[in-house]
């Protein structure tokens, strides 16, 4: 027998190898057999632009050099200030031609860089100190990946704003943060010790990203009191060195709230007056503040629509009081009303962005940039681009893309992201019938405007992985690399984060490579196909299945689910008019049913749950195959990843196999709670016979019970047979048994545990054979992983445990033991005898 240990894992006396605090500039030794046997290596560091006391983006670049190549060939290269023919110069190129020679700078734009390395003489020169930088991370990174080739390359970066969006708050909590708290603050100011913050910055500034907005747009009016911009100040001198730039959300009422005046009108002089006053202090202290992020008339936050006035007057208030600073402003496009009617069969939140924003174009500061997400509505799993790009051409705008999960598993499942933003970026939105890819959009190419670029919504926070997984950071890291470059490939980019993060072993780059490539689509098939979005728990958590609460509310991320049909209709001659607002190419395309891309099909049309797909099945038949299909291929991700087992550090390896169980036992519930609510809503049964059919389990509430009692499970869906059962005296130390007479051949077989583990709660439980002791645990997984807990029964808290090997005869007992803690009252599902290789 083998205890499979699944979501719990056990820690306890494994040695502390790696914590992912590096991440992937860790400069691990190169193996032997990717040294170079012949090539002669750099015998020392030239930095200019420095002295001995500089603390700049060169002396930084001198300083990771010098530590990058001790890590990686083990050699230690001295920083000297003469140069010679096996050395390596790194500064401006201004710097270099009056040193040595003068060089044609012409290709060199802002923050690039030149990097030319022939033999063992190597230079590395940025059009700015930022630049430098930049080039001294790609020799190391090509260093750490075993790449000694010579090379001459000019590198520039495809859009001037490359930033992180941080949503921390100043009491050290994240909205939507899965790792802990804040880096940035506590208790309602800045830390004191920001040593988080500089390793943060040395990782952003690897990827050639140049700003970080530190705190929440949905941000607090004590952001600005005297105290916390001096601490903003701290934050700026840190990352400075870096090349990074600091940027900060505002709330827009702060005059009123904060500044006790009685309105906040954006056209108000004393308004305009405070703002100024107040941006004034800010370039005080922090002279290359990045500028603002506003969020805006949006979700209940204040803006100019309280008085009537424009988003573009809301966001040039601000725009006027930056802009003497060479300050800019992103302005989010995220405007819509949460409170819409559900009757309204003509009400469409994915309209939003072009009906508030269109007739505005033209009207927006040149230093305002509007930060649009990469869909119409919200981070989903599948969206199309949003019209938006294509309907404001005479205005600035930049990408909103989310690293971190919201609506993809908050990190406890593995999902790499950047696949879905490739189709986001390559998209062709055919503006006026000519190319017109969303990614020279952003740039400001198609358009002819100066800025624009990416905005990345982040959320590190204090756990060493910074993310809360070792496999979510291949999201940070891709995202900086296209925002430097776009057209990169992302699987390319996973393989170079794989081996800079893991190493170079074969066998643990082809499977971190496979398993994260098929993350996204299992998880799309497991949560929500066909364009229907992810089918999460809008109202709550944003973590577990919940298919009903997309409907039937005000918030518009709707369904139209009925019992024979379900999809938007967003066309412009029966529904929304959504599919009008884009060009008339893609208009025309996504009209027509016929021509809409299957994946996209119930995002653009409202069809009977037996319409026909081009494979031949019905649309609920797609559903529940593709929910099975996106379940099985989690399953494998565990033992892709068992495979490697000794060839990843103990820390890593453990850390990952315990989110990897996680997630397969949670894909589970995924594809039960949707396929049996669609099953239940529809009335058509699945043609193979799987939804409500589980020969393998043992439902909680038919076993003997002692102690414990049935619950209706809600949503029911998320609950095996709708039920599960809880001990009935809540008092902390109670307990229940629930037992179970076996009718088995025979055999070895896994034994599977569906429970639910709620926060505030830490239950004890114990599974035995013939009272012999197969498996003890405790409900606590708020304390081992990061997403966002629930305190009830529910497609959030449920979860799987499991034993494998277990020999079994027919007539042998198995008895589960509860204990209840705090509010967890020791809830259990189902139980699964599995045959070997059988997932229920």
């Amino acid at each position: 027998m083998r205890a499979h240990w699944g979501i719990l894992g056990i820690f306890v006396g494994l040695v502390a190898a790696e914590d992912g605090l590096n991440g992937w500039l860790r400069y691990a030794p190169l193996p032997e057999n990717l040294r170079p046997s012949t090539t002669k290596l750099p015998s020392l560091i030239v930095a200019l632009n420095t002295t001995e006391t500089s603390n700049t983006p060169v002396s930084v670049a001198a300083k990771e050099l010098q530590a990058g190549i001790q890590g990686i060939l083990g050699t230690q290269l001295e920083i000297a200030t003469e140069a010679t023919n096996t050395s390596i110069v790194v500064g401006t190129i201004a710097a270099y031609s009056d040193k040595y020679r003068e060089l044609n700078a012409s290709l060199l734009e802002k923050d690039g860089y030149w990097l030319v390395k022939k033999g063992a003489k190597v230079r590395i020169l940025g059009q700015n100190e930022r630049g430098a930088l930049y080039g001294a991370f790609e020799y190391l990174s090509r260093l750490a990946r075993g790449d000694f080739s010579d090379v001459d390359i000019v590198s520039n970066p495809d859009a001037p704003i490359r930033w992180t969006n941080e949503w921390d708050n100043l009491d050290g909590s994240i909205e939507r943060g899965y790792a802990g708290p804040s880096i940035f603050f506590r208790n309602g100011g800045i830390v004191k010790d920001l040593t988080r913050v500089a390793q943060y910055a040395r990782l952003l500034a690897s990827l050639g990203l140049n700003g970080i907005v530190v705190n929440n747009v949905n941000a607090k009016p004590e952001m600005l009191t005297e105290i916390n911009i001096d601490g903003l100040g701290r934050i700026a001198d840190t990352i400075r060195p870096y090349g990074l730039q600091l940027g900060i959300s505002l709330n827009f009422a702060s005059p009123q709230l904060l500044g006790g005046l009685s309105t906040f009108d954006p056209l108000d002089s004393q308004v305009v007056a405070w703002w100024t006053e107040k941006t004034n202090k800010l370039y005080k202290r922090v002279p290359d503040l990045a500028g603002y992020l506003i969020k805006a008339s949006s979700e209940g936050q204040p803006g100019p629509l309280t008085y009537n006035r424009t988003l573009a007057d809301g966001a040039n208030l601000f725009a006027k009081a930056v802009e003497p600073h060479g300050g800019i402003v992103m302005f989010r496009a995220f405007v819509y009303n949460h409170h819409a009617d559900w009757n309204d069969w003509k009400f469409d939140r994915a309209n939003a962005a072009v009906e508030f924003f269109k007739h505005l174009d033209g009207q927006f500061h040149d230093n305002v940039v509007v930060q649009i997400k990469y869909g119409p509505i919200d981070f989903q799993v599948r969206e199309p681009a949003s019209p938006l790009f294509a309907n404001i051409p005479n205005t600035n705008m930049a990408i909103e893309l989310q690293i971190t999960q919201e609506y993809l598993g908050h990190q406890d499942h593995l999902v790499y992201i950047p696949p879905l933003w490739k189709e986001i970026l390559d998209f062709d939105m055919r503006v006026d019938s000519k190319p017109s890819l969303v990614r020279d959009i952003v740039a400001g190419r198609r358009y002819k405007k100066k800025l624009g670029g990416y905005a990345g919504v982040v959320n590190v926070g204090t756990n060493t992985t910074w993310m809360g997984s070792h496999l979510a950071l291949s999201n940070l890291y891709a995202y900086g690399r296209l925002a430097w470059n776009p057209t990169q490939d992302s699987k390319a980019l996973l393989e170079d984060w794989t081996k800079l993060t893991f190493g170079h072993d074969r066998s643990v780059l082809d499977t971190i490579t496979k398993i994260s490539m098929e993350s996204w689509p299992a998880y799309e098939n497991y949560t929500g196909n066909l364009g229907i979005q992810t089918l999460t728990d809008i109202l709550y958590t944003h973590f577990g299945p919940n298919p009903a609460s997309q409907d039937g509310n005000g918030w518009g991320q709707w369904t139209r689910a009925d019992g024979e049909t379900i999809g938007m209709d967003r066309t412009v001659k029966n529904g929304t008019g959504n599919a009008g607002q884009y060009p008339p190419e893609l208009a025309a395309k996504y009209e027509n049913i016929e021509t809409t891309p299957e994946e996209l099909l119930l995002w653009f049309h409202h069809v009977n749950y037996t319409t026909r797909l081009s494979t031949g099945k019905t649309v609920i038949q797609h559903f529940y195959d593709a929910h099975y299909a996106g379940a099985a291929t989690a399953q494998t991700f565990v033992t892709e990843w068992e495979s490697l087992r000794g060839k990843i550090d103990t820390e890593r390896f453990e850390h990952m196999l315990f989110r990897l169980k996680f997630q397969a036992g949670h894909s589970l519930v995924w594809r039960d709670a949707v396929n049996g609510f669609y099953r239940n809503l529809s009335g058509i049964p699945d043609e193979l016979g799987r939804v409500w059919n589980h020969k393998y389990r043992i439902e909680a509430e038919s076993m003997q019970l002692t102690g414990y009692v049935p619950v209706k499970v809600t949503p029911s869906e998320t609950g095996s047979n709708f039920t599960a059962i809880v001990v009935a005296d809540p008092t902390t130390g109670a307990r229940g048994e629930a037992v179970a007479t076996l009718d088995v051949s025979p055999g070895t077989y896994d034994i599977a545990i569906n429970y639910y583990d709620v926060t505030d709660g830490r239950a004890h439980y114990g599974a035995f054979l013939n009272d012999e002791p197969l498996l003890e645990w405790i409900g606590d997984l708020e304390d081992k992983l990061g997403h966002a807990f629930s305190t009830k029964l529910d497609g959030h808290s449920a979860t799987r445990i499991g034993i494998e090997g277990v020999e079994l005869r027919k007539g042998d007992v198995l008895k589960i033991i509860g204990v209840v803690d705090g509010i967890e009252r020791a809830p259990l599902d189902y139980v699964s005898i599995l045959p070997a290789g059988i997932v229920d």
